[in-house]
């Protein structure tokens, strides 16, 4: 009786999340359209809400979650490593192969994935490993594509702002003021399947141009981060769901965000973008194997 529930619970988990992610995909191929504005304003507004409104909220406590925000630094920095061996190993520039390793969709999907498979007290931790991800991508991994690059302009990205903000508040110890709350819901509410959609819509627009290094950086992202992950648990002693989350974050493909870095500093971006398409497109296979595993 287990095996037919747990099949019932994936599909419930998995079907949103792709079902939004494939009408984006239909609508960008039938009506090709510039997400460049809409993917701003959920950068700028939605998604900085999302993470403001869940940060200050009185029952997020950021040391219940140290354990997953240590487990992401790990991960993050053991992918870069074995990235960078993989990259010389298969002769591809570690500046091209290795952000794809380092940062996955931990946005697009994860954030989704979490709060489908462990309900909506998940989406806090879920955050909490978006935030350490990005802050790592838009310092570190913006230097490594760009050793002239100021590592002081995190500060003007506004889910990094929202992230302080929202950090600072809930030291307060106050509950946000209700009529305040209310907004603050319905544009965060707006991020999530704008996010899918937004993958969707890249996808359709994109063209596989390196299928090859496409592939093998498909596989090897949620390999390394399976690998790294379930050690790192073990390590640092996570167990339930938290166990369960960091598997998850780990097999995630790669990050929209790397095509745009890698088309922003030069840095093969048709390569970067065959490895987020079939990666991403890979996940319909890969994710529900995991979901399968941790739940």
């Amino acid at each position: 009786m287990t095996g037919p529930v747990t099949a019932l619970r994936i599909v419930s988990i998995i079907f949103p999340v792709f079902a939004v992610v494939f009408t984006g995909w239909a609508y960008g191929k039938h009506r090709p359209a510039d997400m460049t504005f809409i993917n701003q304003l959920n950068m700028e507004i939605f998604l900085p809400a999302l993470v403001f409104g869940q940060l200050a909220s009185r029952s997020f406590d950021l040391a219940r979650y140290q354990g997953l925000a240590w487990g992401v630094l790990l991960m993050v920095a053991g992918s870069g490593l074995l990235g960078w061996a993989l990259a010389r190993g298969i002769g591809v520039a570690p500046k091209t192969f290795v952000p794809s390793m380092m940062f996955n969709n931990c946005g697009n999907l994860g954030l989704p994935l979490a709060a489908l498979a462990f309900g909506d007290a998940a989406l806090a931790p879920a955050v909490v490993m978006l935030l350490v991800t990005n802050l790592i991508q838009f310092s570190f991994g913006n230097w490594l594509l760009d050793h002239h690059a100021r590592w002081w302009n995190i500060w003007r990205v506004p889910v990094v702002m929202a992230t302080f903000a929202g950090l600072a508040y809930s030291f307060t110890g106050r509950d946000l003021w209700q009529p305040l709350q209310v907004p603050l819901k319905m544009l965060g509410d707006v991020s999530i399947p704008l996010l899918l959609f937004a993958l969707g819509v890249r996808i359709a627009q994109s063209h596989l141009k390196a299928f090859r290094i496409g592939v093998i950086g498909a596989l090897a992202r949620p390999a390394i981060g399976l690998g790294l992950t379930t050690g790192i648990a073990l390590l640092l002693g996570l167990h339930g769901q938290e166990r369960a989350m960091l598997l998850l974050y780990g097999a995630l493909p790669p990050a929209v965000l790397n095509y745009i870095f890698a088309e922003r500093y030069f840095q093969g971006p048709d390569e970067v973008s065959a490895i987020v398409i079939v990666g991403n497109i890979a996940a319909v296979a890969i994710i529900p194997l995991v979901l399968a595993f941790v739940l």
